[in-house]
């Protein structure tokens, strides 16, 4: 993904954690803080907690796949931090995704889907 719609610079997470609200899922936390520049913006983290580094940086692959898909779709133009927890490295790509999207809907980021979406009327 283009380095305009990352999170890069240490001050950037630090301001984003102190001041930003969290949303929790077993997989990940989710912190968001709105922003006033242009575009949206994401940055991962994942701790040793999560494993070796295979398993981080895997972990991370995952993660910014997910929330790049859903960026465009975002209602507000914010900084966003997702936090990867231990259980993660055990999850399939579907959960980790269906987690990520619970917690961009609690957050009120983007709109939630209907519960029959995709499926053929009757």
């Amino acid at each position: 993904m283009k380095r305009q719609f990352r999170i890069t610079r240490s001050n950037d997470f630090k301001r984003v954690r102190r001041f930003g609200k969290s949303y929790t899922h077993p997989f990940a936390v989710l912190t968001v803080l709105h922003a006033e520049g242009e575009f949206s913006r994401a940055g991962i983290i994942t701790g040793k907690s999560v494993g070796n580094a295979v398993k981080r940086n895997r972990a991370k692959r995952q993660l910014r796949a997910i929330i790049f898909k859903f960026l465009p779709e975002f209602q507000k133009t914010t900084d966003v931090l997702l936090i990867a927890r231990e259980p993660v490295q055990k999850a399939t790509f579907i959960e980790i995704e269906s987690a990520v999207r619970q917690l961009l809907v609690r957050a009120e980021l983007i709109n939630p889907e209907p519960y029959d979406a995709g499926r053929p009327g009757n």
